[in-house]
Formats: structure tokens, C-alpha cells, sequence
């Protein structure tokens, strides 16, 4: 079985708080590294109050402290919020601190709404798309230097360099990674209708690098797995009511179970949930592993990383347990 990782938000729930959100995925990080998943990532959102992971570096480092043997990394950084140089020295003092366990994940979008993308960047020109050479100049900062430093230069950086990926939701990363040699990351887990598209050019395109010979392909799932497939369809509640929340502008908490019992859903509500959650993993482990084995076969894959939202820690615990011991991973030694 291919490995499986483990993409995390520091969801803030209904009745929650950030610091609860960030001790939980503090906890996580050491449960899913003793159950054997191979990483765990960070997502970076802004102006989300259900998403407590604003700053990748400062939480990665965090959780990299925690644990001991999982790779930890960001999942990913949205490069056009960022100077290239400021980036490559957090991740250099990163890699630094945690040789060999420290992933730097890249985006291009904004992971926010459009007022807070302009206080991010401090910039009044947000249209121009300078990502793939930024991409270029992050990873020059990284490699060695031989002989005396051009400037400018980071510090630490020249030779601290983390496993750099490309993220993506459509073609455009894809065929990036593939010039470049890079590892790729599909989010089909929010942009499922282009995940096919997309491998197809990263791999048509790919370059061998200094980084890979040949292709390297994880694809980003949404997965929530319970004891019955009933119980994980309630749990499952939470996320629906949640997307329709936002599609209605309302950026709130992620509501409970119950909350999405007994909401009213229309006919026309239902229809897009039904849509939006169809490419969802959810069941017991028996269905979950079918569905995950059945997205490896179609992707061929390197790897699976799972993205679970529950409105209980607890759930979530037990969604990654149960997909652990389905899959087979190998649990850490104590």
C-alpha cells in the first residue's frame, strides 16, 4: 500500500476556540506519526474563523517539536502572499532545526478573500501572476552557493533545503511542477473536476531534476471514516452545512452534527451538497478503503493525503485510526 498523509486546518469548531483548535492539532500530529501515516501538513487561510492556521512556519515548527519522525511541512504556503526571500529563510531555519523532516508545499492562490489578500501582500497590482518565477528564485535561495554569496541571500538557507512541492486545483501548477522536476500535489479534495487533466500534463511535461528522476504524484482527499457508514454520513453534517454556509457569505465556526440535523435543507440545498460531497470519501473502513483504493488505482499516485473535518477532536482522532488500521500502516515503534 502506498503511504497515506494527513492534511490539517486547526479546524475551529462551534463552541471552540483557536488555542483549543491549535492544541488539537498539536495532539494530532503526535496520534497520526505513532499510527504511521508518513506527513502532516498545514494549510494557510486567512480571514477564515473556522481555520486557525494562518502561519504555516510558526506551527510547523511547533509540531515539528512534538514529534519526532514525521515529516511536517505546509500544505501549503501561498507563495504571491509572500517575499521568495522571507519564505526560504523560514523554511531554511526550519530544515535547520528538523534535518530531513520539513516540507515546503507551494500555492498560488490567495487562500482569502480579496480585501485581505491586498493587506496581505501590500500591494495595489494583484492580478500580476509572478509565481513560477518566484518559485524559481525561493528555491535559489535554498541550494548551495559555490564560492562567494550573490546577493541578496537567506540565511539560514543556502543548502537547507526542505522537500519542495507544488500544490495545484488545476492545470496551470501542474505543468509548472512538470517543467521544473517538481513533486506535485493535487487538491482534488476542493477541486476534483480537473484532477485527470491535470496529472496527465504534470506528467506529460515532467523534466527530470536534481529532485526526481521520474514523476511524483500525492492527490489530496477528503475522507471521513467511522465505525458505520451511517454514523460517518451524520458526522459528515457538519461539513454540509458548512458549505453551504459559505456559498451564502456566512464565514462562521464549523457548526455540529446536530446543528445539521435540524436544519432545514431544501431540495435545491440538498442538490448541491449531494454535489459537493460526492467525490468525498465517507463510510466505515470497509468502504473507506475501497473508495481510497479505488482513487489510488485511477491516479496511480505516490501518495494519499487525507483531509478530515470533524466538528468533535475526538471523531477526527478516530476517523485516522480506523483508515490506519484499514490501510495497514505500519504504527511507530515506541
Amino acid at each position: 500500500m502506498i503511504p497515506l498523509s494527513v492534511l490539517e486546518l486547526a479546524t475551529v469548531a462551534t463552541g471552540s476556540t483557536p488555542a483549543q483548535a491549535l492544541r488539537e492539532t498539536t495532539e494530532m500530529a503526535r496520534i497520526v506519526e505513532r499510527l504511521g501515516y508518513h506527513r502532516l501538513w498545514v494549510a494557510e487561510h486567512h480571514g477564515m474563523s473556522a481555520i486557525a492556521s494562518s502561519a504555516p512556519a510558526v506551527l510547523i515548527a511547533h509540531l515539528a517539536n512534538a514529534t519526532s519522525t514525521l515529516r511536517v511541512g505546509s500544505g501549503g504556503v501561498m507563495l504571491p502572499n509572500h517575499s521568495p526571500l522571507v519564505v526560504a529563510e523560514q523554511f531554511g531555519t526550519l530544515e535547520a532545526l528538523h534535518p530531513g523532516r520539513i516540507d515546503l508545499g507551494l500555492g498560488r492562490a490567495p487562500g482569502t478573500d480579496p480585501h485581505t489578500a491586498r493587506a496581505l501582500r501590500r500591494a495595489a497590482d494583484l492580478g500580476a501572476d509572478t509565481f513560477p518565477d518566484d518559485v524559481v528564485e525561493l528555491i535559489n535561495y535554498l541550494l548551495p552557493r559555490e564560492g562567494r554569496p550573490t546577493y541578496p541571500f537567506a540565511t539560514p538557507g543556502s543548502g537547507y533545503l526542505p522537500e519542495v512541492w507544488l500544490l495545484g486545483s488545476s492545470t496551470f501548477s501542474a505543468q509548472l511542477a512538470g517543467m521544473l522536476g517538481l513533486p506535485f500535489s493535487f487538491a482534488y479534495h476542493f477541486a476534483p473536476n480537473l484532477l485527470d487533466p491535470a496529472l496527465s500534463i504534470y506528467r506529460s511535461t515532467f523534466q527530470p531534476s536534481r529532485w526526481l528522476e521520474k514523476p511524483r504524484v500525492m492527490v489530496a482527499v477528503s475522507v471521513l471514516c467511522a465505525s458505520t457508514t451511517d454514523e460517518a454520513q451524520w458526522l459528515a453534517g457538519s461539513t454540509a452545512l458548512s458549505i453551504l454556509q459559505r456559498r451564502s457569505g456566512q464565514v462562521g465556526l464549523l457548526p455540529s452534527p446536530e446543528e445539521a440535523e435540524a436544519y432545514p435543507f431544501t431540495l435545491a440545498e440538498k442538490t448541491i451538497i449531494d454535489e459537493a460531497l460526492a467525490t468525498h470519501v465517507i463510510g466505515d473502513p470497509t468502504k473507506v478503503h475501497e473508495g481510497l483504493d479505488l482513487l489510488q488505482r485511477r491516479t496511480e499516485a505516490d501518495e494519499l493525503m487525507l483531509s478530515t473535518r470533524t466538528h468533535s477532536h475526538e471523531a477526527r482522532v478516530r476517523s485516522f485510526t480506523l483508515v490506519a488500521q484499514s490501510w495497514g500502516l505500519a504504527p511507530a515503534k515506541s
